[in-house]
């Protein structure tokens, strides 16, 4: 498999600078270039700024300079431009690299408005062997879509080596795009947001109605239309539809909407282009020292309170899509003028612009954010009775929409797999990326092994089980923690190596605090303190089994879903993990091992800290203030992840990656011995005690929150312990029960466990 090391990005406004950034957090060399160096310079550093960088020190893999120096690019094995959407500017471009860059390598284009044959016109058959169009999604590094066109003169080699590399390095989402303007997900994107403006303005629906139309029932971002708007950029629109209008043929429906109205003109000439001017259709306002978020009012242009759509008279009590597409209120006036025309249109748009629906589908949910593809949407109404619709609103019902409406569905499932209607032609099977291993895809087939409502342990094949959790956020209740002890107890049984994973969005949002509230409200401790002893055990089991465990995090895996994970032999953690140990937000401490396990793998990093007090200290800054990594590369800066723990940038591949991971333990496996540690005792714990008590003094935390601090300083530090006598890692778990057991049985540890019940959030006390 070809495998970059070298990749140049010429032009670094938003999308070039994002996308070096990105080429960055995939460990290549990369070369930054635009007219000035100072602004490839500064596009380096607003990435620092804006998250582009998966780690700040991956920076320093980005050189800069100016398109002057073309031969900085001279050794680079993928050269992808990203200046200005002018075919005149991008061709002299071109006709310069085709001096300095090497034999075989890759020139990509990242345009979504310019036909790949104009791009390559007049310069000669090597560079059109070598050239692709890929389109990013803004932005590069958390929008997972890749949209790929090539030509019947691009090399096949070559556009292979960017999939390969886009797929596994990049964690990108590739959509096969025909040449046609705006491909796929900006071409009904587009007239999704356009419409969604314009038919607001017609039905007077503001704009917190739109988005709460919009948005969830369709599975949707809460954005919805006027949301994104303000992330594009309200100033872009005009330009982005405006270029479809001069490459779309008369009678598309694009053509239809327009953004050169009044309120898109008063807008942008004030300056209120959306969230990066700071105001939009939504901004934030000071009012009586405390920030408050307005709307914009649509009539009348000027900003107000927000306010709360009437969901029912919305529509929005309907039981169903049918039912609030064929409301007819404003709400679902308002739903069949946006969403209707938009699962028509592309619907009208297969396979002009792919091949079948299911790369529409997946451009939308990539691109967009969907949760179902448009396809998909018409599967959940009803394809016979979208079909029915449209002709009873004398629309035309597309062909491969009539064709689905005969079928019954455009997907199905056959001989446990999935398939897509394909135009004409009917089903064809649905394939995963060579590689990919997929729980969806498993249960089509097969019973899991063992489970009950909260879990399932799945066969996965070569001997490794796979515990899937599924409850809400996969939160740890007492069913979750019978399948984790189930899990080991079929594992040991049956199979060589366990996996811990899901497909959810969140590996594990720690434990469900309900339970441990009421109990805790009516003062059965007993109950609590019984739970903390399984979960105890069950980790503890998991550590100690003689067989390896590999958790596939992915998402959040927080509190108790750190814990579970530290506790496995290995992590393989998706790229955009955010985990961390939070139980101090809710005034109490990791109960579970967590605080333990963090410092054992500080103790264990000798370049990390030195001495006793160092890794105690390192851990205190990191549980104290409840740190979730923004990275799984930013897990490892805080001692989560260990330098032999695995990160997987395309989710999709996550599982695989595990299993993979596991299997590789298998051989000549040992469980581990419980460790002995020296622990800093009193002296450390007195260090910690002065870092919090300057805290305290100088304002920086609440009075509860010295009490959490100073009952976790106990823990870390050992308590009583001998710095001069190593202990067994199990007077830890005694330390995190008790101080655990204290705190719980507090009012004000109470009210920040009803507090983040209530609202969500930690509350200071």
């Amino acid at each position: 498999m070809v495998s970059f090391k070298k990749v140049a990005v010429i032009g670094a406004g938003v999308m070039g600078s994002g996308i070096a950034a990105h080429l960055a957090n995939a460990g290549v060399e990369v070369v930054l270039l635009d007219l000035d160096a100072k602004f490839a310079r500064e596009g380096v550093a607003k990435q620092l700024k804006a998250g582009g960088f998966m780690r700040a020190s991956f920076a320093e893999r980005i050189t800069t300079g100016a398109t002057s120096e073309l031969s900085l690019v001279a050794g680079a094995d993928w050269i992808i431009e990203a200046v200005a959407e002018k075919p005149e500017i991008k061709r002299d471009l071109f006709q310069k690299l085709e001096s300095v860059r090497k034999d075989g390598s890759i020139v990509s284009s990242n345009t979504s408005t310019i036909p790949l044959d104009v791009l390559t016109e007049g310069l000669g058959a090597r560079f059109a062997g070598d050239f692709l169009i890929t389109h990013f999604f803004n932005p590069p590094r958390y929008m997972r879509l890749l949209e790929i066109v090539s030509s019947l003169r691009t090399r096949p080699e070559a556009e292979e080596a960017v999939r390969a590399f886009s797929d596994i390095h990049l964690g990108k989402g590739l959509v096969t795009c025909k040449d046609t303007p705006g491909f796929i997900a900006n071409r009904i994107g587009c007239l999704w947001l356009a419409a969604g403006l314009v038919e607001a303005l017609k039905l007077g629906v503001s704009v917190e109605e739109a988005d709460a139309v919009i948005g969830k029932p369709f599975g949707i971002p809460s954005t919805g239309i006027f949301g994104l708007l303000d992330l594009v950029g309200v100033d872009l629109m005009p330009h982005i539809l405006g270029s479809l209008h001069k490459t779309l043929p008369p009678g598309d429906l694009v053509q239809s909407y327009s953004f050169d109205i009044p309120l898109i003109n008063t807008m942008i000439a004030e300056g209120r282009i959306g969230r990066k001017a700071g105001a939009g259709f939504f901004r934030q306002a000071q009012r009586d020292g405390n920030r408050v978020r307005e709307a914009l009012d649509l009539t009348s242009g000027a900003y107000r309170d927000l306010q709360k759509p009437d969901l029912q008279s919305l529509g929005l009590g309907a039981r169903d899509l049918r039912a609030l597409l064929s409301h007819g209120d404003r709400g679902g006036l308002y739903a069949w003028a946006v969403m209707g025309r938009t699962l028509a249109y592309a619907a009208s748009l297969v396979p002009e612009i792919a091949d079948t629906p299911a790369e529409v589908d997946e451009a939308m949910r990539l691109g967009y954010a969907w949760g179902r593809g448009p396809f998909e949407l018409i599967d959940a109404v009803g394809p016979a009775w979208f079909a029915e619709q449209l002709a009873k609103r004398g629309e035309k019902v597309p062909p491969i929409l009539a064709q689905a409406a005969q079928a019954g569905s455009f997907y199905r499932i056959a001989d446990a797999k999935r398939e897509i209607l394909a135009p004409a032609i009917g089903y064809l099977p649905l394939h995963r990326a060579a590689g990919v291993l997929s729980l969806d895809d498993l249960k089509l087939a097969a019973k899991p092994v063992a489970g009950n409502s909260a879990a399932s342990i799945w066969d996965l094949g070569d001997g490794v089980a796979c515990l899937e959790f599924h409850t809400k956020m996969n939160a740890f209740d007492s069913d979750l923690m019978t399948g984790v002890e189930s899990a080991l107890d079929e594992t040991a049984r049956n199979f060589q190596a366990l996996v811990i994973g899901n497909e959810g969005a969140a590996f594990s949002a720690g434990a469900n605090l309900k339970p441990m509230l009421d109990a805790a409200e009516r003062g059965d401790f007993a109950f609590i303190e019984a739970f903390c002893i399984r979960g105890q055990q069950a980790f503890r089991r998991l550590k100690f089994a003689a067989h390896p465990s590999v958790a596939a995090v992915a998402g959040m895996a927080l509190g108790g879903g750190c814990e579970i994970a530290l506790h496995c032999s290995a992590i393989q953690a998706h790229a955009e993990t955010n985990i961390g140990l939070v139980e101090t937000n809710i005034g109490v401490i990791p109960g579970w091992g967590g605080g333990k396990e963090l410092l054992l793998r500080l103790i264990a990093d000798k370049s990390r800290t030195k001495g006793p007090v160092a890794p105690a200290l390192a851990a205190f800054e990191t549980i104290f203030p409840a740190k979730i990594s923004s990275s799984a590369f930013q897990a490892q800066e805080l001692g989560f992840l260990r330098a032999t723990d695995g990160v997987t940038m395309n989710r999709e591949r996550l599982l695989a990656d595990a299993k993979a991971r596991a299997l590789a333990l298998v051989k000549d496996y040992k469980a581990p011995e419980p460790a002995l540690v020296v622990l800093s005792g009193p002296s450390g714990r007195q260090a910690l005690r002065n870092a919090i008590d300057t805290a305290f003094a100088a304002g920086r935390i609440k009075p509860h929150d010295r009490v959490v601090a100073e009952t976790l300083a106990e823990v870390l530090s050992g308590g009583a312990s001998d710095p001069t006598r190593p202990q067994p890692e199990d007077v830890l778990f005694d330390l995190e029960r008790a101080g655990f057991m204290e705190l719980v049985r507090t009012e004000p540890t109470r009210a920040r466990i009803r507090a983040m019940l209530e609202t969500g959030k930690p509350l200071r006390n």
